[in-house]
């Protein structure tokens, strides 16, 4: 039975994945390498159920026990050592993750159950890097995580239907709806959203329509509640163009090659709304947005 969950990584799914698990009754114990990360985080988290209270999704009561719920570390090998499932969420690179997993795997219990909240890289590749492949598997949540109710299970080569057995009911256990896929290139959510979003950029940087206009369509025409465009710069566009890479280098097609628009706009680390500008600009502490002065009206 899964009562003590680690997450690795508190960034933006790392804060959403422990504030669902804590929401919903697990002990949690949130690591990260920076303690000013964590505070931020909980600051996030704390946030984050005040807006549930405020839409009467939950109760003060409910925000003060999930927070309780929550302690945090910087030691990935002490934070581990007790949990049942580990959920790493950390920056969307292989070689991070793989060490992190060589970590994890010598620190975390024998019967553990390791997940990657990777949104693209091989959870087969990732598994390797341990000695327990079979109990290695993908939990990729959607952003923001308590709100978006998907999760993707990945199973690697070497999962055991079992483990899959049992991350797709503690995803139903946290509210969310389960969707099983196999381990290829970008999985199934961002092999086919990733691709939309770049054609959209190829469709800017080849002067066919503006970003409102591209936009507009998509949300007018399509019923998609968010432009591609402005999607983009929500996502991230460097995470954007690291999906594209994956995919391009996994498929080995042309249809899969990042704009060149993309690349150089996070050269100039122009990244959306992490960077405060992308696509469109960003105001802090606003929610307005005005397209960038580097595409005009």
């Amino acid at each position: 039975m899964i009562k003590n969950v680690s997450v690795i990584g508190s960034g933006t799914m790392g804060n959403g994945i422990a504030h669902v698990f804590a929401l919903h009754g697990f002990d949690v114990t949130l690591i990260d390498v920076s303690r000013q990360q964590l505070d931020k985080a909980l600051r996030t988290i704390s946030k984050n159920l005040d807006r549930q209270i405020a839409k009467e999704q939950i109760t003060e009561e409910q925000k003060n026990i999930t927070l309780q719920k929550i302690v945090t570390g910087t030691d990935i090998s002490k934070g581990v050592s007790a949990a049942h499932l580990v959920v790493e969420a950390a920056t969307e690179n292989e070689a991070l993750k793989t060490a992190i997993f060589k970590q994890i795997d010598a620190a975390a219990p024998q019967d553990c159950i390791l997940a990657s909240n990777t949104s693209s890289i091989s959870i087969t590749r990732i598994a390797a890097a341990t000695k327990r492949a079979e109990q290695v598997v993908g939990m990729h949540f959607m952003n923001p995580v308590p709100v978006m109710k998907l999760v993707e299970v990945i199973n690697g080569y070497a999962t055991s239907p079992y483990v899959t057995g049992i991350i797709t009911a503690l995803s139903k256990q946290l509210g969310k709806t389960p969707a099983l896929v196999n381990d290829y290139p970008g999985f199934a959510a961002n092999r086919i959203l990733m691709p939309m979003i770049n054609e959209a950029i190829y469709t800017l940087h080849e002067g066919v329509a503006g970003v409102e206009a591209i936009d507009t369509i998509m949300k007018l025409g399509m019923a998609h509640p968010m432009g591609p465009l402005q999607l983009a710069d929500f996502i991230g566009l460097d995470v954007c163009l690291s999906i594209m890479k994956v995919l391009f280098d996994g498929m080995g097609q042309p249809k899969y090659a990042p704009c060149p628009l993309l690349v150089n706009m996070v050269a100039a680390g122009k990244l959306g709304v992490k960077s405060g500008e992308g696509f469109y600009t960003y105001t802090p502490g606003s929610r307005e947005l005005t397209v960038s002065s580097k595409f005009g009206k």
